[in-house]
């Protein structure tokens, strides 16, 4: 079975958020990037993503899918 993705915005100072679906794996290597202000790298759907860990001000991580529908919610 595949290794399931979270969908993860990472906000930085001065620009929009970076929209990313990243594995479990992938986001723990994330985070810990971020705890050391080091850079990350990952490949996305269409491209490679590098980025410098030290101008991260947040990352936001979906809990749920998006649910499209009436009355899902109780």
């Amino acid at each position: 079975m595949a290794d399931p993705v979270k969908r993860v915005s990472i906000g930085f100072h001065a620009s929009p958020p970076l929209g990313l679906k990243l594995t479990e794996q992938a986001l723990a290597a994330l985070h810990a990037a971020v705890e050391q202000g080091s850079w990350f790298e990952t490949e996305a759907e269409d491209a490679v993503v590098k980025l410098n860990t030290a101008q991260v001000l947040y990352v936001r991580v979906e809990k749920d899918e998006p649910r499209v529908g009436f009355g899902l919610g109780a």
